[in-house]
């Protein structure tokens, strides 16, 4: 089992940052990826980046120049730095992690991130 436990979302103005963070804990040795994805009102929940065991990332189009994914394998811990922000932002922001032996992905509980005009 992977408990995880984020922070980091708010309130921020059009063209601001936030920083999300994603503390993973338990069989924490089974994680092969790591990501992010958001979920608006009345949406799917969407990929928005990910990071694998070889820090190999990759980014949702709408992201990609604006957001930074990385992770502190030592702290078993995944961020998200969001420059730029943009009230299709909006959304609730949820971890993820893919573990092996057996396949099986955990999500966090979400975090809400709120862009205003």
């Amino acid at each position: 089992q992977v408990q995880l436990v984020e922070s980091g979302g708010g309130l921020v103005q059009t063209g601001g940052s936030l920083r999300l963070s994603c503390a993973a804990s338990g069989s924490t040795f089974k994680i092969v990826l790591m990501g992010w994805y958001h979920q608006a009102p009345g949406k799917q929940r969407e990929l928005v980046a990910t990071i694998g065991s070889s820090d190999v990332t990759n980014y949702a189009d709408s992201v990609k120049g604006r957001f930074t994914i990385s992770r502190d394998s030592a702290k078993n811990t995944v961020y998200l730095q969001m420059n730029s922000l943009k009230p299709d932002d909006t959304a609730v922001y949820y971890c993820n992690v893919e573990a092996v032996v057996p396949r099986t992905a955990y999500w966090g509980q979400g975090t809400q991130v709120t862009v205003s005009q």
